[in-house]
């Protein structure tokens, strides 16, 4: 990326900035503006990841540089994170969207504010963005949401098709320990010990909350935007990346939005685009100065010119768990739906995957999956930290029912989400399937282009899920995720499906059989034509950005994904370590450490053998004073119910030493709602 330290205009930096909320609360706002003291718009992002040290190198690259553009950059900590007064109980509240929209209306007071103000932000900062945008708050004129979804059950880190994503787990994990920090007491002064009490105490455990919500209820319904497209009034910008959790989102709201929206699909994981992996990266904070230009300064900047999605066609590659750079080219298309894209119709049958029939063979067989099938899948949402992507399928597939098809005569191109039309039956009443798809290469390796879950309770609806009758045939859809993907001739196309798919979702409560019935099963792929018009896109500019404030590293990270198989216990275990070191960030005078690591383990075939273990530590120091916490959460099921443990323990250094400070444990029993 190059760094630029000429900007158009000079920035000034707020680096703390009280808003008042109408209850009393403060929230902490970093602000970067032009120096000149000119009214100009805002551009807001509103998340809980803490301004001060947790989103500031990757803040400092993007704000300032906009900013410097003739825009005022806004980075707000949620109520109860940073330096926020409060506490955080959880995602997406109706407390965090109301005071929201209180931020909004105090920025378009300022008198260097001209009143029109835009969102942005990445993952949570892109949810509620379209959250906020869906309240129609008069001073939010566009959004620009990355990695972000409008459907909080059925597109984000908790469920897939009905079925516990293991990711839930972690990403739970996670947020208690964002939960147990207190804030910088050089910012808030003595009261950080106080609001720092007021966290560990009152915070909770999320983890609990959300698993007592297994179905599509009101609970998942409130600040899913999917239940009213029509409520955003304001222009959308999407942005994913296919290695992302949450590309299936661009296409949707390209198709339902009724407002001007653009679309935009990458190679990237859960990154902003200037910062993309795999790469390539490009300049995506020049296109989003494009964006505010033309809805927040009424300056046609040609962005709407062009095409509504553009999106990365990607080629083919050998199967790696990280990938510096995926080849491949940029497509476009003025609509979604698009006209160039439709459905090719692959049959199962005895063959294999064979061209869609008028008269297809009848023909029945089972699968019963091992539940180490899925020990390779990779993280349900890649972060590009260490090997989390999908490694060779020939690993998974010995425990998997295949279909596949010969040899491709000619290449041939596929966007948009596949999907797959199956009948089958059980002998189980609760029962889940995951289905791949993957590319094999003429040597045979086989790279997993796309996949999909469906917890069969699920087969009608996620609101109302029924139980299986055994032994009863249903004729079920299972969608796979979107996907812009080259097969090249010579290759063949591989399905396969399975029973279960550990850790990446948590497995049945029993052992299941499923039936397949091939006569009028078949795979859907959204084949694209290839066109000219997409050699005369125009290329992105390169990446841009500011220089983020120095660190300084002490310790390095760590990052790996490790399968351990003990042979004589017939027990496997996935460990997945996140360790980011200890660094010291020079401005402020404060050291980091953060280290997260994950455990998943099964035995033989016992279904109530799998256990997830997910322990974080995390450190804060500034000369003599030094805070430390350790949380862990454990989570394993019996038939009818999961079992959850978790504990926190904060320590303070004091004169004799480092103190355990504060201590809580939770040992939650809750039933199993047809998962």
């Amino acid at each position: 990326m190059k760094t630029i330290d000429e900007l158009p205009r000079p920035i000034r930096e707020d680096a703390n900035v009280w808003i008042p909320m109408s209850d009393g609360t403060r929230l902490a706002a970093r602000i970067w503006r032009p120096r000149d003291g000119e009214p100009v718009p805002a551009i807001l992002e509103y998340i809980p990841y803490r301004k001060r040290f947790g989103t500031a190198q990757r803040d400092e690259v993007m704000h300032p540089y906009v900013a410097g553009h003739g825009y005022a950059c806004v980075r707000v900590d949620l109520r109860g994170s940073g330096e926020s007064d409060g506490v955080l109980e959880d995602e997406y509240l109706q407390q965090e969207l109301d005071d929201g929209c209180e931020v909004l209306k105090w920025l378009a007071s300022q008198p260097w504010c001209t009143g029109k103000i835009g969102m942005i932000g990445i993952s949570w900062g892109g949810f509620n963005g379209l959250q906020i945008a869906a309240l129609q708050p008069p001073e939010l004129k566009a959004v620009v949401a990355v990695c972000a979804s409008d459907d909080r059950f059925a597109d984000d880190v908790h469920h897939m098709g009905g079925c516990l994503l293991g990711d839930n787990i972690s990403w739970a994990s996670v947020m208690f320990a964002y939960n147990s920090l207190p804030p910088d007491p050089d910012l808030v002064g003595d009261r950080w010990r106080e609001m720092w009490f007021d966290r560990l105490e009152g915070s909770g455990l999320w983890l609990e909350k959300w698993l007592q919500h297994q179905r599509r209820d009101e609970y998942w319904q409130h600040a899913s935007v999917c239940e009213d497209y029509s409520a955003i009034q304001c222009p959308v910008y999407a942005v994913s990346g296919w290695a992302d959790g949450y590309s299936n989102v661009v296409f949707r709201l390209m198709e339902h939005l009724q407002v001007p929206r653009k679309g935009l699909i990458g190679p990237w994981s859960h990154k902003y685009p200037h910062q993309g992996v795999p790469g390539p990266a490009i300049g995506f904070v020049q296109e989003v100065v494009r964006w505010w230009d033309q809805w927040l300064k009424d300056t046609d900047s040609g962005i709407m010119d062009e095409p509504m999605l553009r999106v990365w066609m990607q080629d083919s590659v050998p199967p790696v768990t990280y990938y510096k750079q995926r080849p491949g080219r940029w497509v476009a298309e003025s609509e979604w739906p698009a006209e160039r894209v439709s459905e090719r119709h692959l049959a199962l049958s005895s063959e294999g995957l064979v061209p869609a029939r008028d008269e297809p063979e009848p023909y029945a067989t089972t699968v019963r999956s091992p539940l180490t099938v899925g020990l390779f899948a990779g993280k349900w949402c890649s972060y590009a930290a260490g090997p989390d992507l999908a490694h060779d399928q020939r690993e998974e597939d010995g425990g998997a029912l295949v279909f596949q098809s010969e040899p491709l005569e000619e290449t041939f191109e596929i966007m948009g989400e596949p999907y797959l039309d199956l009948e089958i039956s059980s002998d189980r009443p609760v029962a889940m399937i995951a289905a791949r798809l993957s590319d094999m290469a003429p040597d045979d390796k086989a790279t997993r282009i796309t996949y999909g879950l469906l917890n069969l309770t699920h087969r009608d609806s996620s609101e109302c899920p029924e139980p299986l009758e055994p032994g009863k045939v249903y004729r079920v859809r299972v969608s796979l995720n979107a996907i812009a993907q080259v097969f090249p001739a010579g290759h063949r196309l591989r399905l396969s499906l399975s029973t279960s798919y550990w850790p990446l979702a948590w497995p049945p409560p029993e052992p299941v059989c499923l039936h397949v019935h091939t006569q009028n099963s078949c795979l859907v792929l959204p084949q694209r034509q290839p066109t000219q018009a997409d050699a005369a896109l125009p290329e992105f500019d390169p990446p841009e950005g500011t220089a983020p404030s120095p660190v300084t590293h002490i310790e390095a990270g760590h990052h790996n994904w490790l399968v351990h198989r003990d042979l004589a216990l017939d027990k496997s275990t996935l460990e997945v370590i996140n360790d980011d070191g200890c660094f010291h960030l020079d401005d402020i005078d404060m050291t980091v450490a953060k280290k997260t690591v994950e455990t998943y383990t099964t035995v033989a075939d016992d279904f109530h053998s799998p256990r997830a273990k997910v322990v974080s530590e995390r450190t804060l120091a500034r000369g003599d004073w030094q805070i430390r916490t350790v949380t862990r959460t454990f989570i394993t099921s019996t038939a009818t119910h999961f079992l959850l443990h978790a504990n926190i323990d904060a320590y303070e250094l004091s004169d004799e030493g480092e103190k355990r400070v504060y201590s809580d444990n939770w040992d939650e029993s809750i039933p199993r709602d047809l998962v």
